[in-house]
């Protein structure tokens, strides 16, 4: 008896979306996207660089493992002019040498809001943040650090979105 191996493929695997969280629950949807929108409202008036803004959003989402929000942000530094480099980096950012000293005190609050069941978010990354950021950029953050998460939350639960494959 031989053993008979599948041959490969070239085809896309899509993972199943479990269930339509937009159409199920609207309300909060759209809830979703006011907070959303609220947080946008902070960093604007705060300041903060729309190619940090997705920077982060990115940085979240690869710890989470939402691979919609992945695809979606990394898009999004692209065309607020991040570079390809930046973009690859963020995932190891902390061995990267291609950023600030404000985007990496940025990324260490993601890592350990996003974390906050493990790191508690230790005194020392906010008194960090605080050293590169004022008290309104890192509010302004922290809204935008809460406000992915909970996308990802949604993404990573439901798999109700799928990102667009480019040719």
């Amino acid at each position: 008896m031989t053993d008979t191996i599948a041959p490969a493929t070239d085809e896309v695997v899509l993972p199943p979306i479990r269930f339509d969280f937009d159409e199920l629950a609207p309300a909060f949807s759209r809830a979703l996207a006011h907070l959303d929108h609220a947080a946008v409202v902070e960093l604007d008036a705060a300041g903060i660089p729309m190619g940090l803004r997705h920077l982060v959003k990115l940085r979240a989402s690869q710890l989470n493992g939402c691979s919609y929000c992945v695809d979606m942000h990394s898009r999004d530094a692209r065309d607020a002019g991040e570079s390809f480099q930046r973009i690859a980096a963020v995932a190891v950012w902390e061995e990267a040498h291609f950023f600030t000293a404000r985007e990496r005190a940025a990324f260490e609050l993601t890592d350990a809001v996003t974390r906050v069941s493990e790191t508690h978010v230790p005194d020392e990354v906010v008194a960090h943040a605080l050293t590169v950021f004022s008290e309104k950029e890192v509010s302004a953050l922290l809204a935008l650090i809460v406000s992915i998460n909970a996308w990802n939350e949604i993404g990573v639960t439901a798999r109700c979105w799928r990102a667009s494959i480019e040719a």
